[in-house]
């Protein structure tokens, strides 16, 4: 079932006796249990009617324990599992989907890995349970959902200032909200959020930021291209080497990808890099500037640079003179 199914049907107060919310992206996991902890019991029902359990703390029979009360002068009772990965031989729960309590409502929060519905619990789970797997989302959709859950909030986003948030902030969808409540808190109602209040509310600058650099190396800017790098070297917490290695390899690999397109119209590499139409005539600067042969001598300088910022081949060199080092040879 999809986050937005559990979230209507809880609306309309139709509750099912076990919700298994399992993945590697914890934000909708937390999302959809917090919602169950809010809306099924009232202040003065939760008090006698829900608890909530730590796996490190638990087993199996807890777990049957307390889902097999009874509530207190309420119709349900909500026992809610958090860190359940933790629960060893969680797969013992299966006995208790077949014959669960009626009046109570069991959330299972798994994060960071998924049961395996080859087996015999898997498929228990997605028979006889509210199974919801919670997927990682890939770095090139990022930047969509950041613009809709700014649009959520009812704020707006410029396609430039998601890229920037991303960029900056990774796949972490729980950081990258916070982020952005962080940024709501100094904008009016309806007030699109820009590079400028990015800078201003969060600190990333407008101007010295992965995304800039991706652009001043694709059009072989070499004097934008020192600043950045100088930004980068005085700020070393927030630029680390390791991160801007794995934006620079994500980059040249759209390039490469570019050119290999026999149909390079905008619409057609925007859908095939996965970016917003708006970035494509970088892109097509770019693809001028470095040819197949000299994108398959940077991916072996990336690798190179890589194995030496973990010391390989490298006794002392530290990481903000090997990204100019790096620079200067892709540039060059």
């Amino acid at each position: 079932m999809k986050y937005k199914d559990i979230i209507t049907q809880i609306d309309k107060k139709v509750f099912k006796p076990i919700y298994f919310l399992m993945g590697e992206e914890s934000y909708y996991i937390d999302r959809i249990c917090d919602y169950i902890s809010k809306n099924i019991l009232n202040s003065e029902e939760k008090e006698f009617n829900q608890i909530t359990l730590y796996g490190k703390e638990i087993d199996v029979a807890t777990i049957v324990s307390e889902a097999r009360q009874f509530p207190f002068g309420s119709k349900y009772r909500v026992v809610i599992i958090k860190e359940a990965q933790d629960i060893r031989s969680i797969d013992k729960l299966e006995t208790y989907l077949d014959n669960p309590t009626p009046s109570t409502i069991l959330v299972i929060c798994y994060k960071y890995k998924k049961i395996d519905k080859r087996k015999s619990f898997g498929k228990s789970l997605s028979k006889k349970a509210v199974l919801f797997e919670s997927k990682k989302l890939y770095e090139n959709q990022i930047p969509l959902w950041i613009k809709s859950y700014v649009k959520k909030l009812g704020f707006s986003i410029d396609d430039k200032s998601s890229k920037i948030l991303s960029d900056y902030l990774g796949t972490d969808l729980l950081k990258i909200s916070n982020e952005i409540s962080k940024l709501i808190l100094n904008l009016n109602d309806g007030e699109q959020i820009s590079p400028k209040i990015i800078e201003e509310n969060i600190g990333i600058s407008k101007d010295f930021n992965i995304f800039e650099f991706q652009n001043a190396i694709g059009a072989k800017n070499i004097l934008k291209s020192n600043r950045i790098i100088k930004h980068f070297s005085e700020n070393p917490k927030n630029h680390p080497f390791v991160l801007t290695l794995s934006s620079l390899f994500s980059y040249f690999q759209k390039i490469m990808i570019y050119h290999s397109l026999k149909d390079k119209s905008k619409e057609n590499v925007a859908a095939n890099l996965s970016i917003n139409p708006f970035f494509v005539h970088s892109y097509q600067t770019a693809a001028k500037n470095y040819s197949m042969s000299k994108l398959f001598k940077i991916f072996t300088l990336l690798k190179e640079y890589d194995l030496k910022s973990k010391g390989v081949n490298n006794p002392s060199i530290k990481d903000n003179e090997l990204l100019k080092e790096l620079t200067f040879k892709i540039l060059h």
